[in-house]
């Protein structure tokens, strides 16, 4: 690449790492605020966790029908409408909870931020996969390592508002704000639709609606200053004019832009119907559902279950929330060394027997100290499952947009599942003992781990060599 490309491919990736970060700091920004919302609107744990079923639930709704959002409106443009639905949803909440003190406003509120966090998610992802593509390495990790930063500065942000006493509307809508603004900048850098229109041009026109590898908005004629779009050479005269007559030419040629609109939407359609059926990717998204049901859960239940299970202050709790993702955060910034080094294969196998150490420890540890410490392990070992399910999703650059949809949407089963069945565990067993059924996916998620070796083929198209 040129100075001016390498230069772009920078902004770009730091454009992309700007909006995981963003997404961090959503996240933990409310998190960060559950023991406050639970004794300002005196919640029982399982009412704790039909709150946080309602994100899931919104979350779910966006995430099934991302691939289509994302195939329409291409990856900027649909990050800028989440943020904007996030930041929402996040006032709300926020006034709910301090102003009205209604759980069913902050369960709307978090409904929206759901709708916004999940499609935002998928088309992060796919704008981070193209990245990489473009870089030539592995910095997926890093990029959600990006998110986990984001989510370590929002649980300190949360701890000293809650130290101050800063009302949670106020919290929240600050951090709304901070966000919406940076990510709306950060999606000036983005190349992944340019790059997809520049990679399908022709005819005149740029193929954002062959969604061949980056998802894009449609077919978009190119009229250059001084030029008039031109039929094919062997198309006939036109019953509206004579052959060579520019209008006559022009009109034609949005007209079968329009048709190739219309069959590039049952061909985005189609994909997707076809990533649902494959085997390699319904099993990758098993095995992120897993890791992130175990991510999902320190970030839910780590705080209470420390109160609850070990006699832990809020403060406490709070900071082994913070060592979790700070663990994490380490993980996924090394995890990119790892890969290079040791494959896809043997790092997630690795991740994934950390994570159900740390977990079991944690569960059943004698003290609160090695309970803290144990989350450094649970941490650690939930770094790498997001990120390299992404990656492997979208080994083939045909299909990523339709199989980052699926996995995702499998892997936020996790979400939506998670909060609810663990409340009403919670309720019989206690917060600390039902994350022993996290430990039954994390398993599943061990054995699973071959699936996301790179194929033949997507190696052969990329230069590189496939795992043993």
């Amino acid at each position: 690449m040129t100075g001016a490309d390498t230069a772009g491919v920078k902004a770009w990736r730091n454009g992309v790492v700007t909006a995981y970060a963003g997404s961090g700091l959503v996240f933990s920004t409310w998190v960060s605020r559950i023991p406050a919302i639970r004794d300002g609107l005196g919640l029982t744990p399982a009412t704790v966790g039909l709150i946080l079923l309602c994100m899931s639930l919104g979350s779910f709704v966006s995430v099934a029908a991302s691939g289509l959002v994302v195939l329409r409106l291409g990856s900027r443009l649909t990050t800028r409408v989440c943020t904007t639905i996030q930041a929402v949803g996040l006032v709300l909440m926020g006034v709910g909870a301090s102003v009205f003190i209604n759980p069913l406003v902050v369960g709307a509120g978090l409904v929206i931020v759901g709708l916004g966090t999940a499609s935002f998610n998928t088309a992060s992802n796919i704008e981070g996969a193209a990245v990489e593509r473009a870089l030539g390495r592995h910095i997926m990790p890093r990029l959600h390592g990006s998110f986990s930063v984001g989510t370590v500065v929002g649980a300190g942000l949360g701890a000293l508002a809650a130290m101050v006493h800063l009302p949670v509307a106020i919290h929240v809508g600050v951090m709304a704000a901070i966000v919406w603004t940076a990510i709306w900048f950060a999606t000036r850098h983005y190349q992944a639709d340019r790059r997809s229109a520049e990679a399908g041009r022709g005819q005149g026109a740029v193929q954002l609606g062959e969604l061949d590898s980056v998802p894009g908005t449609g077919p978009i004629p190119i009229v250059r200053p001084g030029t008039t779009a031109r039929a094919p050479a062997n198309r006939a005269a036109s019953p509206a004019g004579p052959a060579g007559d520019p209008a006559a030419d022009a009109a034609a040629a949005l007209a079968a832009e329009g048709r190739r609109m219309a069959q590039a939407k049952l061909d985005g359609r189609a994909k997707i119907a076809a990533a649902w059926r494959d085997p390699r990717t319904l099993l990758i998204g098993v095995l992120v559902l897993g890791l992130a049901l175990a991510e999902g859960a320190a970030g839910d239940w780590v705080a209470l279950a420390l109160a609850d299970g070990y006699g832990s202050s809020n403060a406490v709790g709070a900071l082994g929330y913070g060592i979790f993702v700070s663990a994490m955060t380490v993980g996924r910034f090394a995890g990119t060394m790892v890969l290079d080094r040791y494959g896809r294969v043997a790092a997630l196998r690795v991740s994934a027997a950390l994570a159900v150490a740390g977990l079991a420890v944690f569960v059943f540890a004698p003290s609160q100290e090695i309970a803290l410490a144990a989350l450094v392990f649970w941490g650690l070992g939930s770094a790498l499952g997001f990120p390299v399910g992404m990656s492997a999703a979208s080994d083939d650059p045909d299909h990523a947009a339709a199989r980052v949809s699926v996995v995702s949407t499998i892997g936020y089963g996790a979400f939506l599942g998670g909060p609810p069945v663990l409340g009403l565990l919670a309720e019989h067993v206690g917060v600390l003992h039902s994350l022993l059924a996290v430990l039954v996916m994390l398993v599943v998620a061990f054995v699973l781990t071959p699936v996301v070796r790179k194929t033949a083929a997507a190696g052969a198209r990329q230069g590189t060599t496939v795992e043993a």
